[in-house]
């Protein structure tokens, strides 16, 4: 009898150990522990939370941090290819395929909402099947943006360019058609092993892929000669190495051994209901996606817009890495709140937001300073002509602006994916975005001739107000309420629960 009561204890041991880690209460004691004084409570809290943010933010930003310098690394090499080549490159990756990926990374969200709160309310069979339902619709999105890389060429005549880069834009889009099906796979990867804190990993294929994407561009464009073909098909290569490479993790790692539990058909059910979150998702990120691209095409419109082109694209170039670090902290936000909701925990959801929101502002604020204190000096990390730097400086202010923006709003919108808020922020941005900022920017642009900055102020002018609108209904909501809505939406989506082990006993 004692030795299968040893038994039935040790088995019960095993399964415990294997079992994924449930979101801690800690932080929510702290905050419900009202014999500790208020400011012992306040410094507990803020450390805990720190700790937890910073051990996900870090390696989230380091990951979209090395992809983007794997995109950008397929433009340098096509660029000492020539002129032309540099232009076709350019073109193609920062106009169609950006496409791409804000639409692929916008519906991916969907999976951090679900994976997310799933996950805290330690339903954890069901991160398996969001990941799979995700993919199957992403997937057949795919399908579609292909036919855009297809007919890239008479797109890219139609909007302006010259028959010789819309030519080379478009060999150079064929070899990024690979590329668009690992986005789909990719994202929803991504997020499912984020909404669990699993984010190294992700660093790690990251940095490696980079190394390996490097030396075999190296060798395919310059030795072999396969030229701008060769240089983004070798891009789509090494976009499916971080993907498979990230689902051979979720095989091996005892970290996912219950939240992936092979493929199943219930995959194949919900669809609907996907879909509409995954589109909510999508028209939020690429609203915000295509705002700021949008001000270097009406700055192209304006009178001289060559010197204003440059000084923009250097502004843009500066606003997007400091982006990345912004990105990170959405990515953080969103885990930290899914996950403390489907846990049941609002005062912790409450708090996550308010630290994740400070630590991004004052990231923000101090890399907007060193923009100001070097406004000068910064475009010649770009070009070495004076012209476009004086320009540089001129706009530097509303760099800095930006960039102070930029660090609150896309936390906001971190947050909202974290409770299921796409469509609601879609409908925030495109009246701020579309119907308030481009076309202020335009007037005081064009009507009272203030050229790039009076566009750029526009524009600031639509994020501000939209910054204002989160700030508001973030800081106003009801978190207990929050908690209850994500129970319901597990509830309506956990289709036929999977037979087995039960986690939660």
């Amino acid at each position: 009898m004692e030795s299968t009561d040893n038994e039935i204890h040790q088995s019960m041991l095993q399964t415990k150990e294997a079992t994924p880690e449930p979101v801690s209460s800690a932080l929510e004691d702290v905050l419900s522990n009202t014999h500790l004084p208020y400011l012992r409570r306040l410094q507990s809290a803020t450390w805990l939370e720190l700790n937890t943010l910073f051990r996900l933010a870090a390696p989230a930003v380091v990951v979209y941090l090395l992809n983007n310098v794997t995109s950008m690394s397929t433009q340098i090499f096509c660029g000492h290819l020539g002129n032309l080549e540099l232009a076709a490159a350019s073109l193609g990756n920062n106009g169609i395929q950006i496409f791409a990926y804000g639409l692929m990374l916008g519906m991916g969200s969907a999976v951090e909402t679900l994976c997310g709160q799933a996950y805290g309310a330690h339903r954890y069979e069901m991160l398996g099947v969001y990941l799979q339902r995700s993919t199957i619709l992403l997937m057949s999105t795919g399908v579609l943006v292909m036919f855009i890389y297809i007919f890239s060429k008479p797109l890219l005549l139609l909007l302006g360019e010259s028959t010789s880069i819309a030519s080379a834009a478009a060999v150079f889009v064929y070899g990024l058609i690979p590329q668009i099906f690992a986005y789909a796979a990719n994202f929803p990867i991504q997020k499912f092993l984020q909404s669990q804190s699993i984010v190294a990993p992700s660093s790690y294929i990251s940095a490696a892929t980079l190394v390996v994407h490097l030396l075999l561009s190296w060798l395919v464009i310059y030795k072999l000669g396969w030229g701008l073909l060769g240089a983004s098909l070798m891009l789509s290569f090494s976009w499916w190495i971080i993907v498979v490479a990230q689902f051979v993790y979720i095989l091996t790692s005892e970290k996912c051994k219950y939240t992936w539990s092979g493929f199943s058909m219930q995959a194949f059910s919900g669809l609907w209901e996907f879909l509409k979150l995954s589109t909510a998702s999508a028209v939020m990120l690429c609203l915000e996606t295509w705002y700021y691209q949008i001000l270097v095409l009406i700055a192209g419109l304006l009178k001289n817009a060559e010197i204003a082109l440059d000084a923009l694209s250097i502004c843009m170039a500066i606003s997007g890495w400091v982006y990345m670090i912004s990105v990170g902290f959405n990515a953080a936000a969103s885990v930290r709140v899914s996950n403390e909701l489907g846990a049941g925990h609002p005062k912790s959801a409450a708090f996550s937001v308010l630290i994740v929101t400070l630590s991004s502002s004052v990231v923000a604020v101090i890399c907007a300073t060193l923009v100001l204190v070097f406004r000068h000096v910064i475009s010649y990390i770009f070009t070495s002509g004076t012209t476009v730097a004086d320009a540089v400086a001129e706009l530097s202010p509303y760099l800095a602006v930006s960039i102070v923006l930029n660090g609150i709003q896309p936390v906001l919108s971190g947050v909202a994916v974290g409770c299921g808020w796409q469509a609601f922020v879609a409908y925030v941005n495109v009246g701020c975005y579309y119907i308030i900022g481009l076309p202020l920017g335009a007037v005081l642009g064009f009507k009272f001739d203030l050229g790039a900055p009076g566009i750029w102020s526009g524009m600031i002018g639509g994020t501000f107000i939209q910054t204002l609108i989160l700030l508001w209904v973030t800081f106003r909501t009801d978190w207990k309420k929050e908690v209850e809505k994500a129970k319901n939406r597990l509830d309506k989506w956990e289709l036929d629960r999977p037979q087995g082990l039960d986690p939660k006993n």
